[in-house]
């Protein structure tokens, strides 16, 4: 083990990190209303060195100030950081807590989350030909669109139960030889 090698990749790692993030910043300065409105302090991006620095000067973006946003710049509010045009994908979250909020997808947006997916379905074993069920409905849930598309394009074969009541899940789980379940805790 070679301590600065690994020290060499990690200040490397993290020096790439910053740089990409500090390109998020400035396209989010440019473009997304929303950001530069809550978060004057944004403005100061340009001077900070690291992450702490951007920690230590930025707010947490609250839900509240999300839903607020929507409900007085409906559909979708102001944080969006492209023309509507370019947004691909819709999903929406469930409004447990409040007023459903629309999400829209860019398709950078898109292959990233499948790029996190693939993260967890290698770490799970989930190989090409694997066999997955998934076991809900296909609404406007971010997750489970994101988990289909992302073992679809791994090579699995996915198998959609949605609409089926739990009787009908088991006999298709069996009756293909799932190895994989992809369902919610409830």
């Amino acid at each position: 083990m070679n301590r600065s090698a690994d020290a060499e990749l990690t200040r490397r790692w993290s020096e790439d990190r910053w740089r990409k993030f500090h390109s998020l910043l400035a396209r989010v300065m440019e473009s997304n209303p929303f950001q530069r409105n809550r978060a004057p302090e944004l403005a100061r991006f340009p001077e900070w060195r690291d992450f702490e620095d951007f920690l230590s000067s930025c707010p947490f973006t609250s839900k509240e100030e999300l839903a607020r946003d929507r409900l007085e710049n409906p559909p979708y509010g102001t944080n969006l950081s492209f023309p509507e045009d370019d947004y691909l994908k819709f999903h929406q979250t469930s409004g447990t807590l409040g007023k459903p909020m629309a999400w829209l997808d860019t398709s950078e947006d898109w292959n990233w989350m499948l790029g996190n997916w693939d993260c967890v379905l290698q770490a799970a074993g989930v190989d090409r030909g694997s066999r997955c069920h998934f076991a809900f409905s296909f609404g406007p849930f971010l997750g489970f669109w994101t988990a289909y598309e992302a073992a679809q394009r791994r090579g699995c074969l996915c198998m959609p139960g949605g609409g089926q009541g739990s009787e009908q899940r088991i006999r298709s789980i069996l009756e293909h030889g799932a190895e994989f379940l992809f369902c919610t805790p409830t």
